[in-house]
């Protein structure tokens, strides 16, 4: 995976552990108002808590699921 493509410029150089600690905005196409939306409603302001939270791992795994259904 190219990384520059995930991430804005100004994250670019620095390494995963900072990128999932840094703040929303640090992916590519997330503005200052879509950050604040998912920190209103779901209460995430990192990376790593967009990455790891549970309504978006359970939708991850049911799309993966239903793939697979014939």
């Amino acid at each position: 995976m190219n990384i520059n493509k995930a991430v804005d410029k100004a994250f670019e150089t620095q390494g995963l552990k900072a990128i999932a600690d840094a703040p929303v905005e640090a992916l590519s196409g997330i503005t200052a108002a879509d950050a604040q939306a998912l920190k209103s409603a779901l209460g995430i302001s990192t990376v790593r808590q967009l990455g790891t939270n549970k309504f978006f791992l359970w939708a991850q795994a049911i799309v993966a699921l239903a793939d697979q259904e014939g």
